[in-house]
């Protein structure tokens, strides 16, 4: 995956998508397995947004059960089962208690009855894994005593137990979504980041293509083709009305979706969902609160999701000191034992998710129910557009199938189903991680510790070679950034195979080194020094790198704007 912008403006493409986050990916791979020859422009990292940012969770849809919405129960069991089979080395099955209180809505019945419903509507959800480890198994209950022992910090009266139900959990979002784009791009996408689409190509009320820009080298070109996909994401109806004065009907609403890094484990192996201060409007039938989530992940703990209605510019995301003592707060008062302070917060994730219809002055929110999937010439009357804006990370995948199907209709193209359900991704292709685990000891000459080696696998999958590969040309790549578990190779291949241009790309997307807290400043000038000698920076270059990187851990909290109105 080679970054080429001469190429974007070779031919005539069947399909122009405007957005590098998982939407827009999912639907150029999709496309190009299907025969459409396809362009994909960025105007930032690729998966550099809303993607990286989300909590990580891959959502089965057991909750929908509140709002008998059978339909995204079976999309969302759906899309959790394709990630599971095509991407084992980023997703995993991740069991999640639920502590019963009482003998009422909150009780054992009540639950033991939601979930043999579930599990009846999805019965299929294991159907095409061949590694039972990606099973999501059945739900199951512990005594009062055993989930007291597990989560000491649970609200004990009137505890009778919990429920541990299964979903899935992503690795690394940046990297999954950077998996199905090295897939497309090896199938034939051309693909560049930092390239911004800044207006329409139109003539006659059709669309023809894009007119970009080079964020990097400061180039404007034409990026040509019969289809635009406007995969934006929250900017997609920035982007229309500022190109055409356009706006989509219904004009869409966006929550900030914030979650936290918890710099220490505060539950081992199981996710506990605990009550939160919230109701959910649109639940048939609601045990009370809705649920805030403590989840472990790699060595730390992700708590969240809050939701707070947004209304200003996607580029001007920020979180509010009130709002971070409020979300401290609100955790420490479902779970006490966590006795969470500022100074245990390492990191926090923030994105705009599609939201559903609420007033500012909400306090009890309707969340999104549907992707926007809009064809532009029966709406608006002007051809060669559609507009795709995504609802969870989840179900992109299955979003983007439609997408295609839409588009091979209005370029009456006649193409085959969808396979990227069932197709591996980059790194993918293996039956069981142990295996895979396994065949690498036998078959690697190179002295690595089994820990690193592990990392390596998930980040990689199959790949791993590739990544070796630059170590058999200099062994000096062999050793870790400081005392991380990513090596230099992984620097050099992420530069020459992965499009990383910055080292925020390598820090936050390619290596998950700053995912979860500041990897130190070792780390950022050990990385940054692969980086100029492979890029050619000279130090000024290289500094600013790194004061790029350190600027994003000293983000300011500030005070509430105008336009967030906190739940």
């Amino acid at each position: 995956m080679i970054r080429n912008v001469k190429s974007l403006t070779e031919k005539e493409f069947d399909l122009v998508i405007i957005g590098g986050g998982i939407f827009g990916i999912c639907a150029a791979w999709d496309a190009v397995l299907r025969g459409f020859s396809v362009a994909l422009v960025e105007r930032g990292d690729f998966a550099h947004a809303t993607s990286a940012n989300c909590f990580k969770m891959v959502h089965g849809g057991i909750r929908y059960l509140q709002h008998g919405d059978l339909y995204r129960i079976r999309e969302s069991s759906n899309e959790r089962r394709a990630l599971l089979r095509i991407a084992p080395h980023l997703v995993h099955p991740l069991p999640i208690a639920i502590p019963t209180y009482g003998k009422g809505l909150k009780g054992k019945a009540l639950l033991q009855a939601a979930f043999w419903l579930y599990e009846g509507i999805t019965a299929d959800r294991n159907r095409g894994i061949s590694d039972p480890k990606q099973h999501i198994p059945a739900a199951y209950f512990i005594s009062r005593e055993e989930c007291i022992e597990r989560f000491p910090g649970v609200k004990q009266k009137g505890l009778t137990g919990a429920a541990i139900f299964y979903d899935g959990q992503m690795r690394d979002p940046a990297r999954l979504a950077l998996s199905f784009l090295k897939s497309a791009c090896e199938a034939g996408v051309r693909a560049a980041n930092y390239v911004e689409a800044i207006d329409f190509l139109q003539k006659d009320r059709r669309f023809y293509g894009v007119k970009v820009q080079d964020r990097l080298g400061g180039e404007t070109f034409d990026v040509r083709g019969r289809l635009v996909i406007n995969a934006a994401g929250p900017w997609a109806n920035r982007f229309l009305f500022h190109s055409v004065k356009l706006e989509l009907n219904p004009s869409p609403s966006f929550s900030r979706d914030t979650s936290f890094v918890v710099n220490r484990r505060l539950i081992n192996d199981c996710g506990l969902a605990v009550s939160c201060r919230t109701q959910d409007p649109d639940a048939l039938l609601s045990r009370g609160a809705r649920h805030l989530f403590l989840v472990p992940w790699r060595n730390v703990t992700l708590v969240g999701v809050w939701h707070v209605v947004y209304e200003g510019h996607p580029d001007q995301l920020t979180i509010g000191y009130e709002e971070l003592r409020c979300f401290l707060d609100e955790i420490n008062e479902a779970y006490p034992t966590a006795e969470l302070t500022e100074e245990d917060i390492s990191q926090f994730y923030t994105g705009l998710v599609l939201f559903g219809a609420n007033t500012p002055q909400s306090i009890n929110l309707s969340y999104g129910k549907r992707s926007m999937l809009v064809d532009h010439k029966k709406q608006n009357g002007l051809d060669g557009l559609i507009t795709l804006v995504g609802v969870r990370y989840t179900t992109a995948r299955g979003v983007a199938e439609r997408a295609i199907d839409l588009a091979s209709k209005k370029l009456n193209k006649k193409v085959g189903r969808s396979y990227t359900s069932e197709t591996p991704i980059d790194g993918g292709d293996f039956e069981s991680f142990e295996n895979l685990l396994s065949r690498a000891k036998q078959e690697l000459s190179l002295d690595l510790p089994e820990n690193i080696l592990i990392a390596l696998l998930h980040r990689h999958g199959t790949r791993y070679k590739d990544v070796l590969h630059y170590v058999e040309e200099l062994k000096d790549l062999a050793v870790t950034l400081g005392q991380s578990d990513v090596i230099k190779a992984e620097v050099v291949y992420c530069i020459q195979e992965e499009m990383a241009m910055k080292l925020e790309d390598v820090i936050f997307r390619r290596t998950g080194l700053g995912t979860a807290t500041h990897p130190g400043e070792e780390v950022l000038t050990e990385c940054s020094k692969v980086m100029a000698s492979a890029l050619g920076w000279d130090e000024t270059r290289r500094h600013q790198e790194i004061e790029g990187v350190n600027a994003y851990f000293r983000k300011p909290v500030i005070k509430r704007s105008k336009d967030q109105k906190n739940i």
